[in-house]
């Protein structure tokens, strides 16, 4: 008698990881509409999801991430997922869409980069790519750009810290949204103005123009 044996896939295990409450309501329910795929926590800052992974023992196949976070930050987060847990796929999903976050996020450790202005069918179908293996997976407006993109000398951290000054928050706002001390984001800033050759803030915000990191 020939026995028929029928394969079972466990679902897509999905993280949110994202600031704002009323977008992550509308990717889970956007993901949890797909066939085999289940949202198992959605998350409010980058250091929630840190912990949310530490106590579930991982508990996730993708991570999909916004960059611009509360707390440790997206990329100081995407950085600490890859060295930690080396099976998590991470897919940023932001609204910053420059070559240089590009680059930084993909150095990092992510498996995918996609923008928000994506339309909904292209978030679900990069989940399931980097949830099989597939790397980099990119949405189509930034697959357009250049292969080589042009790249800042600066560390995610200080990527971040640079984005937060050139907006015109002061070193005591840098410090409270990130959670470091004003004299670690004072040393940052210098670090940051060595390495980039800017001398004060408007030659900073100029360079960051340049690699799409602030608005023209």
């Amino acid at each position: 008698m020939l026995s028929l044996r029928l394969e079972t896939h466990s679902p897509i295990r999905v993280l949110l990881a994202d600031d704002h409450a009323v977008v992550r309501e509308g990717y889970r329910r956007l993901l949890e509409l797909e066939p085999g795929m289940v949202v198992v926590a959605e998350c409010a800052d980058a250091e929630t999801a840190r912990a949310h992974l530490e106590d579930s023992g991982q508990a996730a196949d993708v991570l999909v991430l916004d960059l611009s976070m509360p707390g440790c930050g997206g990329l100081t987060l995407l950085r600490h997922a890859a060295e930690t847990w080396p099976t998590l796929r991470v897919l940023v999903f932001t609204m910053h869409d420059s070559a240089t976050m590009v680059t930084q996020a993909l150095r990092a450790g992510a498996a995918g980069f996609i923008t928000k202005s994506s339309a909904p069918d292209v978030l679900v179908d990069a989940v399931r790519r980097v949830a099989q293996g597939e790397r980099p997976v990119l949405s189509p407006d930034v697959a357009q750009r250049a292969t080589r993109p042009p790249t800042l000398p600066l560390a995610p951290r200080e990527v971040e810290v640079l984005q937060l000054l050139v907006q015109g928050r002061s070193v005591e706002e840098v410090s409270r949204r990130l959670q470091l001390s004003a004299k670690t984001v004072a040393n940052y800033q210098t670090l940051i103005r060595q390495k980039l050759g800017a001398s004060n803030t408007i030659e900073l915000l100029r360079v960051a123009q340049r690699h799409g990191l602030a608005p023209v």
